[in-house]
């Protein structure tokens, strides 16, 4: 990122110059802006009629080991996934193949400008792709539901930096379930260190206990929760993006005990979209 004003500098002195050089240039970012263009068109041929239910998470892989990179998360795309993109598919295609043919019969400072305003559409595609990633990547939409439930402790499992936003959005703290490793163990055992670090059994303790707790974890990780300490004792409050927040006493109802709130599905499906209070 530091380098993109450097680079922007170099290759508007370039273009001021002009040359045999930037002329060879405009027709090579031609010839990959249309095989650009080409290929997200045959992509949206492809999944014109693949059904998107729910959020892109379901149609995602998972690599984990790839996440420390920076493009890591391109490995989970499929080609079902593209069916949640085609809006931005179809604007990334109009956007490469009119900037490739315009680029291709303009020169000189008209084709300048239709780079630059390819570019331009193109981003506002890469902007509505990140919508349809926001349920995957973020977990601001389970926050928000956390934040209007009733007060319990937090309990987030095992991997923190996965899911750290929901302790972030909601400013609370919280623990931590067989989350001890790599490098949050650093400084764990260090007398005065805060005692976050639960294990199954704590996790129990606290689970069967009469105060509310809410569990925030990943979809398939449902069922062995059902087994620790059984189906009857959990309860989903949100979902989304593959993402689950559960707690282990029942929410009741408006004007019930407690004044609890209702819950109200916004979705038929309950992993399709967060559910909210009303």
């Amino acid at each position: 990122m530091p380098c993109y004003p450097a680079l922007a500098l170099l290759l508007g002195s370039a273009m001021a110059a002009g040359g045999d050089w930037i002329r060879r240039g405009t027709r090579v970012l031609s010839v990959v802006a249309g095989v650009g263009g080409l290929a997200c068109l045959t992509i949206f041929f492809l999944v014109r009629n693949v059904p998107a239910p729910g959020d892109i998470s379901s149609a995602l892989g998972h690599h984990p080991g790839a996440y420390s990179l920076s493009l890591g998360h391109m490995m989970d795309l499929t080609l079902d996934s593209f069916a949640y993109l085609r809006l931005p598919l179809a604007v990334a295609a109009i956007a490469l193949l009119a900037g490739a043919i315009t680029t291709a019969r303009w020169v000189d400072l008209r084709s300048f400008l239709a780079a630059a305003l390819m570019m331009v559409v193109f981003y506002h595609a890469a902007r509505l792709a990140m919508v349809v990633f926001d349920p995957f990547l973020s977990s601001r939409p389970l926050a928000e539901v956390l934040a209007k439930s009733p007060e319990g402790k937090l309990i987030i499992d095992r991997n923190l930096w996965s899911l750290s936003s929901i302790a972030f959005y909601l400013d609370r703290d919280a623990l931590i379930l067989n989350g001890r490793y790599h490098n949050l163990e650093y400084g764990s055992y260090a007398p005065g260190a805060p005692d976050v670090f639960i294990d199954d059994a704590r996790f129990k303790r606290l689970w069967l206990d009469s105060q509310r707790c809410y569990l925030v974890t990943y979809q398939p990780k449902l069922q062995p929760f059902k087994d620790m300490v059984g189906p009857e004792h959990l309860e989903i409050v949100a979902a989304g993006g593959g993402k689950l927040v559960l707690t282990n006493h029942p929410l009741g109802h408006a004007g019930g005990a407690g004044g609890m709130p209702r819950l109200s599905a916004v979705s038929k499906n309950p992993l399709a979209k967060p559910w909210i209070y009303r």
